[in-house]
């Protein structure tokens, strides 16, 4: 949680809300106590984040309803960097019977983006910066640079990490949390915050099993102890069965609302 990296006043404060209708003095005040109290345990500083969270639920609240009014189901797409996200939107876009958009978060560059473009799926960068997450206020940012009449799906790509992003409302309605064969078995139980809040978990590069020393049945055990009710797919991008599966799997949430 960014009671521990501090991004929440450090970071998001300059990329993620520097377009706050309101001039913040809390996250002001937020950075000064960074600035004398790096180790963030003073009663001010979670005082301040306190607040920084309450605001964040709240325009995820009003994300949530711009989504809604459209009839437009969001997903929080999240995982530790290079477990296969872009990835998968890249060969959903093949096979999905619903179209999508995508809120892309990377702390810099823009190439994740222009890989979706290129597959004709509109998708619209945040730069965070320092971030280590998105939040609420940039994902509406995004928002504003996508038709929502014309999609039945919003991805929202997080930045990849295991942490922040899990205690970040971003306006989304469902949580769909990658973890790759090539990160060893014990992210789930090293991580359980994140996978906590997992509607479905994707346990990916599964065509990479026999190179790697990985009990996938243990992996599902470690999920189902952390959330019993939990959906878990297997995803290989050479078998297009699997991303199909995943495609199914959203389908049936978004005609379910």
């Amino acid at each position: 949680m960014c009671t521990d990296c501090g991004c929440s006043i450090g970071g998001a404060e300059g990329a993620g809300h520097s377009h706050h209708h309101e001039n913040s003095h809390e996250h002001q005040a937020a950075h000064e106590t960074l600035h004398h109290n790096p180790q963030l345990n003073d009663e001010k500083t979670i005082s301040v984040i306190k607040k920084i969270l309450d605001k964040n639920d709240h325009e995820a609240s009003h994300n949530r309803s711009h989504l809604e009014s459209a009839g437009v189901l969001g997903i929080n797409l999240m995982s530790s960097p290079g477990s296969g996200k872009t990835t998968l939107l890249e060969y959903l876009a093949d096979v999905a019977d619903f179209n999508f958009a995508v809120v892309e978060g990377d702390l810099e560059t823009n190439r994740d983006a222009d890989r979706l473009k290129a597959k004709g799926i509109n998708a619209v960068q945040i730069q965070t910066g320092s971030a280590c997450h998105l939040d609420a206020f940039m994902v509406h940012k995004g928002l504003h640079n996508i038709e929502l009449n014309d999609i039945d799906v919003l991805f929202v790509e997080n930045v990849g990490n295991l942490v922040c992003p899990a205690s970040y409302d971003v306006g989304t309605h469902l949580n769909i949390v990658l973890v790759s064969v090539p990160e060893g078995e014990d992210k789930i139980a090293k991580y359980p915050v994140m996978f906590r809040q997992a509607d479905l978990i994707l346990i990916t590069k599964t065509d990479l099993l026999p190179h790697f020393k990985y009990d996938i049945e243990e992996e599902k055990k470690a999920a189902r102890k952390l959330k019993p009710n939990v959906d878990i797919l297997e995803v290989n991008i050479n078998d297009i069965e699997s991303i199909k599966a995943v495609a199914d799997w959203i389908e049936f949430k978004r005609k379910m609302r």
